[in-house]
This record gives C-alpha cells, sequence and structure tokens, in this order.
C-alpha cells in the first residue's frame, strides 16, 4: 500500500478536482449561461422606414431533460425586457417524442411574450414528433401563427412582410406557393426552422431567412468547427451566412439541446437582430 504525505494527497485531489470540473462544465455550466448576442443586419429591399427595426429571435428551446420551465420562463422575461419592435420564434419548443405533455406546459409561458408590432412564431421537427395537432393548436390560441402564412407589417405607409415557412422535415411546403401574390417590390422576411429550406428549389426573391435547428452544433472546436450539425449544408452552423442562390440566412445557436446534453465555446443565445437597409 502506497502512503501518501498530506501535500501529495492535496495535489492529486486538486488534480481530479479540475478533471471534473473540466468534465462538467460542458453538460452543467455552459449550457446555462444564456447570452443576449446583438447583430446588425443589411437587408436587401428594406423599406427605409423600417431602418433599425428590433427583432429578438428565440429558438431551439427544447424544453424538458436538463431545461427545466424556469430557465424558459428567465427567457421569456429577458426577451420582453429588451423592448423590441418584434419577436419572431424559429421553432422546436420541445424535447420529447409522441407527447403532449411538454407542448402544453411551455406554451403557457411562451404565450407571455409580447411586442407592439407582434410575437410570430413557427414550427420544428420536435413540435411535429411530440404532436403536430397539439403544437398548432397552441400557435392558434396565442395568436402567433405564422406556419404557411405571411403578415404584412407597416411603418410610414411602407411595407416588410413576415413569411412563415413549414419545417423541411415534416411539413415543407414550397416557398414560391408561400410568397406568390406579395408585392415584387417589397421586402420578404422567412421564418424558416431548418437552413437547408433556403437551398430548397424555389425562383422568388427572399430578402433575408431568419432560422435555427442547428444549435450552432452545440461544440466548437477552435479551428475545427462543430464536428456535428444537423444540416445538409454545412456551411449553415450559426450566424449570418449566404445561400448558394446568393439569400442572406441568419441562424440562431438556439436555447436548448437536442443530439447531446452539452455545450462548449458554443453558448445558448437570445439572438436581437437589428435590420437596417443593404446600400446599393
Amino acid at each position: 500500500m502506497i502512503k501518501l504525505t498530506r501535500r501529495q494527497f492535496l495535489q492529486r485531489a486538486s488534480i481530479f478536482g479540475s478533471m471534473g470540473l473540466v468534465a462538467s462544465y460542458p453538460v452543467f455550466i455552459e449550457r446555462y449561461i444564456v447570452l443576449t448576442n446583438f447583430y446588425r443586419i443589411y437587408v436587401p429591399n428594406l423599406p427605409a422606414a423600417f431602418s433599425g427595426l428590433k427583432i429578438v429571435q428565440l429558438t431551439d428551446l427544447h424544453y424538458g431533460f436538463l431545461v427545466p420551465l424556469d430557465l424558459i420562463r428567465n427567457v421569456v422575461e429577458r426577451a420582453n425586457r429588451l423592448k423590441p419592435d418584434l419577436i419572431v420564434c424559429t421553432g422546436d419548443y420541445v424535447h420529447e417524442k409522441n407527447s403532449a405533455s411538454q407542448i402544453d406546459q411551455v406554451w403557457p409561458v411562451l404565450s407571455e411574450l409580447t411586442a407592439p408590432m407582434g410575437v410570430y412564431s413557427v414550427l420544428g421537427n420536435h413540435d411535429h414528433w411530440a404532436d403536430t395537432s397539439r403544437s398548432d393548436y397552441w400557435l392558434r390560441r396565442t395568436r402567433q401563427n405564422l406556419r404557411h402564412k405571411s403578415v404584412r407589417l407597416e411603418r410610414q405607409g411602407q411595407h416588410l412582410w413576415l413569411v412563415g415557412a413549414g419545417d423541411l422535415w415534416e411539413d415543407h411546403s414550397s416557398l414560391d406557393s408561400l410568397l406568390a401574390g406579395l408585392p415584387d417590390t417589397d421586402c420578404r422576411v422567412v421564418l424558416a426552422h431548418n437552413p437547408d429550406t433556403a437551398d430548397t428549389k424555389h425562383s422568388s426573391r427572399i430578402d433575408l431567412i431568419v432560422s435555427g435547428h442547428t444549435h450552432g452544433g452545440q461544440i466548437d472546436i477552435p479551428i475545427i468547427g462543430p464536428p456535428v450539425l444537423p444540416v445538409r449544408n454545412k456551411n449553415y452552423s450559426s450566424g449570418l451566412k449566404v445561400s448558394p442562390s446568393g439569400c442572406k440566412v441568419f441562424i440562431s445557436k438556439g436555447i436548448g439541446w437536442s443530439i447531446y446534453p452539452v455545450r462548449f465555446n458554443c453558448y445558448p443565445e437570445i439572438a436581437v437582430l437589428e435590420l437596417v437597409p443593404e446600400k446599393a
């Protein structure tokens, strides 16, 4: 039996304690540090009246295991305190499958979101995997429903269209059909849970797509980047990207987790988007 001096014991205890802290950090610490991140986005065809439009985006809350309702309440309260012009939510509000229990718990909290120009929400794949009809019920009950719909916002006689795309995996609709009938000269902003929606076949002009789904990969290794992204286009990690067709796509890192319950160098975020006209 090897006897340790007090100093040796304390050194080893310190080493093992540090190792435990490092191992637990991605699971129990960073995943609960929700940042408020600000982005200025230059949008083609944005009317001058909408310059400086402040949008708060919430996405991928994944209420459920390791994402308590108190965290969701805190996120909702913080979103309201930011006093945005409007709030958009881009899907995956729950984590479970084949059950409506989490849906019925999280949506009364989401119903407390408020903004002067409205709150607009679409569904993600997890909302369908849990219960499509119940998710759709809450969209309608909260009057946040933008799924397969469009709404015209007006400022000083100028217009901006918000369009809600279906989830790419579970209820995708042609972007051309969703945009049909919108004035050609008006600015169009599309809410789409999955950023791969930007790469689907369409000929209609889209000025900005706002999405989530990727969680930023949840693990972002310096130089290498995220090792896992649940999208076909691996350029769609997080932040502002440009699709192969030239459409701007903003992707939030979201709040919760999906594939693995960790966050490393990829903090959850409340995204605040400031829209400004793109200069010719």
